[in-house]
């Protein structure tokens, strides 16, 4: 593994010069809060190898290199936020081995289908939920992170080859060119979203509040233990509280019974303090958009971008919701503003909007 500069600008070099990359990530979001990104395979002609982001190294150089190539990736939208979110790196060309799969009409894409199908490897995966900020790696760790570049060099073929049998190359590039526009920019979190989990809708504004100081509880708990959330307290524990505190009942009997005496108190004390704010200061339930009352102009219209959308999947042996999901053929349908941002130039022919 190359954790120092010394071993990496090798690397870059080799980089440099390859004549194709492959590259995937591993993270410790199982483990530790916030995830961070802890490993970077990469798989040139000849050479497999693996880099650790987390030595400290300055990678702005092996970045640049990377970025001179067409980068082959799995699913790539997960990697790509990972490598936005902790080193500001967007990739510039990708070819994802995922949606190439979708795209030439195969149903199972994950890469362990599509090795085992087109290149008739069985790939290891007992270490997918592995710790992958423990250093040093197990030996069966580095395999398994190995695994996932060293075939797709000889996948992107095939599937290259397939794409441009079906004369759907151009539509690729456009998916791939979306998914790095989307993964580009990490939106910062609604404040007055975040912390309202599920089964929360329905409480009153003075359970949103309890529900709301043991949300931030939690997080300071998350990070300061570098626990993941869920670790602390469960999503149904935490609404729990909020129900019962409300109610005037006791809540010690929903705080896991391991849990130290110090951090119930903690919890005791905020849920008391929110109990006791004013009215006003309680967060509102938030209310459904009003459902839009669709005319039958615009019913008819949505008929018939689905209909155009069946006939051209089942024609093309594609998924349909590929070429459209429900959401988008409504907001066609509607010609809601900005939709045409979201269907792509191969999407609008095939349905008839282009």
């Amino acid at each position: 593994m190359i954790d120092t500069e010394v071993h990496l600008e090798p690397l870059i070099r080799e980089v440099n010069a390859a004549e194709w990359i492959a590259i995937d990530t591993e993270a410790d979001s199982l483990h530790a809060y916030p995830e961070k990104l802890c490993l970077i395979q990469v798989s040139i002609p000849g050479h497999d190898v693996l880099v650790d982001p987390l030595a400290g190294m300055a990678l702005g150089n092996f970045f640049e290199a990377l970025n001179r190539h067409t980068l082959l990736m799995h699913g790539a939208d997960y990697d790509m936020r990972l490598f936005k979110r902790g080193h500001d790196f967007v990739p510039r060309i990708i070819f994802d081995t995922m949606l190439a799969a979708r795209l030439i009409g195969r149903t199972q894409f994950g890469l362990s289908a599509l090795v085992k199908d087109y290149l008739g490897v069985e790939l290891e995966k007992t270490s997918q939920k592995a710790n992958w900020g423990r250093r040093p790696l197990t030996p069966k760790m580095e395999e398994y992170a190995r695994n996932d570049t060293i075939h797709l060099e000889p996948l992107v073929s095939a599937l290259r080859e397939e794409l441009g049998a079906k004369g759907r190359e151009d539509w690729h590039r456009q998916e791939c060119d979306r998914l790095i526009r989307d993964n580009s920019v990490i939106p910062e979190p609604d404040a007055d979203q975040v912390w309202r989990l599920k089964g929360s809708a329905k409480l009153a504004p003075r359970a949103l509040a309890v529900l709301r100081a043991v949300w931030h509880w939690r997080e300071d708990e998350a990070r300061k233990r570098n626990r993941p959330p869920f670790f602390i307290l469960s999503p149904d524990t935490m609404v729990g509280i909020a129900v019962n505190a409300t109610a005037g009942k006791s809540i010690n009997d929903l705080l896991p019974r391991r849990m130290p005496d110090h951090r119930k108190f903690s919890i005791q004390k905020g849920v008391k303090a929110s109990l006791l704010i004013e009215e006003r200061e309680c967060p509102d339930r938030h209310q459904a958009p009003a459902r839009k009352h669709i005319s039958p102009t615009e019913k008819k219209r949505f008929s018939d971008i689905q209909q155009q959308r069946d006939r051209e999947a089942k024609k093309l042996e594609i998924d349909p919701t590929i070429i459209a999901s429900r959401s988008t053929m409504v907001r066609l349908a509607c010609e809601a503003e900005g939709v045409f941002w979201d269907v792509l130039p191969w999407q609008q022919e095939l349905l008839g909007i282009s």
